[in-house]
């Protein structure tokens, strides 16, 4: 079977400098999630959000743009504003587990309201043309939240339902919920993508074999921590490449002089990266110790320095 490959929006991290220097690099991703436009009641889209998705900074890839919402109106706003710009989907986030975002409503916090989610939709398809598709969890406080819903999301023409096999308040703790995303595939008549704990061409192999009929797949965390894991599931292979830790220094150069370039003062490229090595330590031999060094780096002198010790050790092992 050809799998479809979906990058998970993570804020923070996958915007479109991310995106450009994986899909050069490393490919494998069919198809990037932009992270969420969030409005909070205020009807202007921020720049941060503009520029991740001027077309003239996705030229190489396809992307789609996600909207995090409780309000009609918003949706129909931010709507009108990506179409203008030319896409054709927007993608609603049910799925965000943080409580910042499910104590207002938001997120995972909405799915267990059918009759809003109902309203939300019906306003939408009557008022736009915008093509709608869905990212969720389970529920937030259990997993038969979502079956609950199926009856209201079978109404409406959504592309797909992208499920997170996970309910909110785990975040993103233990393990997933197979049995209980089975349950998803036989009551609903929409297409369904997974996603959760993609982390192996081993662990896609065997959600491959247990999901027969699922033939999309969103990566999210485990894009970050390996970063030829979609390229390899693409290729059937465990082997990675000889040059690999040649790609991921020149990756990593690359994302840092531009984060470097568009952040002001040295904080805010150490927060950034130190928050991209959490993920990146994950593909060296001791995961602990390689991220203890990078936060132990003081400056940028030292953080480089300590980064090309890393590679080096990594190329020799």
């Amino acid at each position: 079977m050809n799998h479809t490959l979906l990058s998970s929006p993570l804020q923070g991290f996958t915007d479109f400098k991310f995106r450009n220097a994986f899909h050069y690099f490393f490919g494998g991703i069919d198809t990037f999630y932009a992270p969420y436009i969030r409005l909070n009641g205020k009807m202007v889209i921020k720049n941060s959000y503009q520029r991740d998705l001027l077309l003239a900074h996705n030229t190489t890839l396809k992307v789609i743009p996600q909207i995090m919402t409780n309000d009609a109106d918003e949706f129909l706003f931010v709507a009108k504003y990506i179409r203008e710009l030319g896409y054709k989907e927007l993608n609603w986030n049910l799925g965000c587990p943080y409580p910042m975002v499910t104590k207002r409503g938001m997120g995972s916090g909405l799915i267990s309201d059918a009759a809003k989610i109902d309203s939300i939709l019906k306003r939408v398809h009557n008022e736009s043309d915008v093509l709608v598709s869905m990212k969720m969890r389970m529920g937030y406080e259990n997993a038969s939240e979502i079956l609950e819903t199926f009856p209201v999301l079978d109404k409406y023409p959504l592309k797909n339902i992208a499920i997170h096999a996970r309910i909110g308040k785990q975040l993103y703790k233990g393990g997933t919920d197979l049995e209980a995303f089975q349950k998803c595939i036989d009551h609903t008549k929409h297409h369904l993508y997974y996603n959760g704990d993609i982390t192996s061409v081993t662990a896609f192999k065997k959600l491959e074999e247990r999901f027969p009929a699922i033939n999309h797949w969103m990566i999210g965390r485990g894009l970050i921590a390996d970063p030829f894991l979609p390229s390899m599931i693409k290729k059937q292979t465990t082997v990675y490449p000889k040059n690999r830790f040649d790609v991921f220094e020149e990756f990593h150069d690359r994302i840092y002089t531009e984060y470097d370039a568009a952040l002001s003062g040295p904080t805010p490229i150490k927060m950034k990266m130190l928050g991209f090595w959490e993920y990146f330590s994950q593909s060296f031999q001791n995961p602990q110790k390689t991220y203890k060094k990078i936060k132990k780096a003081s400056n940028a002198r030292s953080y480089h320095i300590v980064v090309k010790e890393i590679f080096k050790e990594a190329k020799n092992f």
